[in-house]
């Protein structure tokens, strides 16, 4: 669980970080300034950088045995600048949760 962890928490902040590129300095060069470039490079490479990312949260859900819903709602995190930053931690902090104490019987 640990090397899944690690690559869902690397492609996690890289999506972040392009996310915030695209959408806080690239659409307003686009739309505001009439210059594309940004968005033309850092468009297609945020939408690899998804692919990868979809996969990697995929990865940690299934080890950890979590729910769809969960699992659906990590993966939609990478569409919402800051986002992704956010639900970084979260998927964190519930992999590394120790387990309930059980009762013990006797």
């Amino acid at each position: 669980m640990g090397a899944a962890l690690t690559r869902y928490r690397a492609i996690a902040y890289v999506v972040g970080v392009v996310l915030i590129v695209l959408v806080l300095v690239g659409m307003p060069l686009k739309y505001l300034g009439g210059n594309p470039t940004i968005v033309q490079t850092v468009g297609p490479a945020h939408g690899f950088l998804y692919i990868v990312y979809l996969a990697a949260a995929f990865d940690v859900s299934r080890r950890a045995g979590w729910p769809l819903t969960r699992t659906a709602l990590i993966m939609l995190a990478g569409t919402i600048p800051f986002v992704s930053f956010y639900a970084e931690r979260t998927v964190t902090r519930l992999v590394r949760e120790p387990e309930p104490a059980t009762a013990s019987r006797g």
